[in-house]
C-alpha cells in the first residue's frame, strides 16, 4: 500500500524518508527554541516582577518625575558653575600673579640686609614695583609703576632684579611642576 501512494504521488520510497526524517529534525530544533524561550521569558517575568514589586505605576512614575527634576537640577547648577569659573578665570587676569623680591643693603654701613624691592605684576605684566631703603635715619619707600614690563622711570639695578625675578616667575612655576 505505501508503494502505491508514493507511487501515485511519484516520489521514490527512500526520498520519503529523507524528507520525514528533515522535517523531523526540523521539528525538533522548534522545539529545542520554543522550550529555550519559555525559559528566558520566565527569567524576564521574574526580573519584572522583582523590578516592579512593592511599587505600583503611580509610585514608579513619582520617582522617575523626581529622578528628572534632580537631573535639570544639576545641569542647572553644572551651567551656573561654568559660568562662576569662567567669570574666576577672567577676574585672575587683573591678580597679582607674577612676584620678585630683592633683599639688599642699601647702605654699606648697614648689615642684615633690611632694604628690599618687590615687584607685583599681573598676566599682563602690569604692576608696581615697592623699593624700601632702609637706613640709620629711617626708612624711604618709593613706588614706580609698570606697564607691559616696562617702567616709565629708570629702575635701579634691586628694582631691575625684582622686576627680572616677577617676569620669570611664572616660567618657574610652570618649569617646576612638568
Amino acid at each position: 500500500m505505501n508503494t502505491n501512494i508514493s507511487q501515485s504521488l511519484g516520489i521514490d520510497l527512500d526520498f520519503a524518508i529523507i524528507i520525514i526524517f528533515v522535517l523531523a529534525a526540523v521539528v525538533l530544533v522548534l522545539l529545542i527554541l520554543a522550550i529555550w524561550n519559555m525559559v528566558y521569558i520566565r527569567k524576564l517575568k521574574k526580573r519584572y516582577d522583582i523590578f516592579m514589586s512593592g511599587k505600583d505605576g503611580k509610585t514608579l512614575e513619582d520617582t522617575l518625575i523626581r529622578r528628572l527634576e534632580q537631573v535639570d537640577h544639576l545641569l542647572a547648577a553644572n551651567k551656573e558653575n561654568e559660568l562662576n569659573i569662567k567669570r574666576m578665570f577672567e577676574n585672575n587676569k587683573n591678580v597679582f600673579q607674577k612676584i620678585g623680591l630683592i633683599k639688599y643693603d642699601a647702605f654699606n654701613e648697614m648689615g642684615g640686609k633690611l632694604s628690599f624691592s618687590v615687584c607685583l605684576l599681573n598676566e599682563k605684566d602690569d604692576g608696581f614695583i615697592i623699593n624700601a631703603m632702609h637706613s640709620r635715619e629711617g626708612c624711604y619707600t618709593y613706588i614706580k609703576e609698570i606697564i607691559d614690563g616696562n617702567s616709565i622711570i629708570v629702575l635701579s639695578k634691586e628694582e631691575e632684579d625684582a622686576l627680572m625675578a616677577a617676569l620669570e616667575y611664572k616660567k618657574e612655576l610652570s618649569m617646576t611642576k612638568a
